[in-house]
């Protein structure tokens, strides 16, 4: 639809003093609909109508072949990193709360990649409601992987780091 034609639609319902108008095609959909239609009535500075246009989004074919690959290459992956990770422990937040991996800012981090840990070791520290709570590990093994960013917000049960038992 070109613009002239939806002006020209605007000025139609302008004119009719129709509440609201739809019109869809295969390119637009276009609702109009007046001042009045939203209050009830229309007040002297009121433009006396509103506009939504949206134009629906169609991903050339040639896009979705080429993607089908990537998707059965990172399926692939997951499950090569499932296999891995079938051997690590993870060790999980206890409790809602904002996650750190340091008693304070300007302190080093509990652990590290490659750390050993032994039970009872602090491992990080998660605020809840102004209350620095230290966790602790109840498993031996090495840090592979530590999956949540300091200072960010973390669920209950969500996993934390990822070890290698010994």
């Amino acid at each position: 639809m070109k613009l002239n034609e939806i002006q020209d639609l605007i000025k139609f319902v302008a004119k009719s003093g129709v509440c609201e108008v739809e019109l869809e095609t295969k390119e637009v959909k276009i609702i109009i609909k007046t001042a009045a239609a939203k209050k009830g009535g229309r007040q002297e500075n009121e433009s006396p109508f509103m506009v939504q246009a949206t134009t629906p989004f169609v991903a050339p074919v040639q896009q979705m072949q080429q993607a089908a690959p990537v998707a059965d290459q990172k399926s692939a992956d997951a499950k090569k990193t499932a296999e891995d990770n079938s051997k690590l422990l993870t060790i999980k937040s206890p409790m809602i709360g904002t996650f750190y991996r340091s008693p304070s800012p300007d302190k080093p981090v509990f652990v590290n990649v490659g750390d050993e840990i032994q039970p009872g070791k602090p491992i990080c520290i998660i605020e809840a409601m102004k209350l620095f709570n230290e966790i602790e590990s109840d498993i031996k093994g090495k840090i592979v992987k530590v999956l949540v960013d300091d200072s960010t917000p973390v669920e209950y049960d969500q996993p934390l780091f990822l070890v290698e038992p010994n």
